[in-house]
């Protein structure tokens, strides 16, 4: 019996030493997060916005804007968000945009540069109102009291 006893010890202390260790391989899962991606548009909007603020505060220092920004003229082309907003009613005003946007560079312009430059500013207002409503309070930022 005691033999008994003496193998079974040791095998209780040696198996509890060699106990199997099983390999966990943690299969972590990878995340992908859906970013934003911004369209051609979308960018070109914000490169306005921005120009206009410079514009903005051209003219609130006196200065008068001279150069027509050529990039505007992406608005014509550029990728939108919703391909289905590229309808007749955008084209129509991206033409009077950039009329209108042509017109606070024109020197010989009779119309006070505040002036022209809120029409601008208005007709982006008006624009987006048909569609893509979300940055009609920051592009109301820009209008100049």
């Amino acid at each position: 019996m005691r033999l008994f006893a003496c193998i079974a010890l040791t095998f209780v202390l040696f198996g509890c030493g060699e106990s199997d260790k099983k390999e966990t391989t943690e299969q972590k899962e990878e995340i992908v997060y859906d970013m934003y991606e911004p369209s051609e548009m979308a960018i070109l909007m914000n490169q306005m916005y921005e120009h206009n603020m410079k514009v903005k505060q051209d003219i609130l220092e006196g200065k008068t804007p001279t150069q027509f920004p050529m990039d505007f003229l992406k608005i014509h082309s550029a990728e939108m968000t919703k391909a289905s907003d590229r309808n007749e009613t955008f084209e129509s005003f991206s033409k009077l945009f950039i009329a209108t946007e042509k017109e606070i560079f024109n020197d010989e312009s009779t119309v006070d540069i505040k002036e022209r430059f809120n029409n601008a500013v208005n007709l982006c207002v008006a624009c987006h109102q048909t569609s893509c409503t979300g940055p009609i309070p920051r592009i109301k930022k820009l209008l100049i009291n």
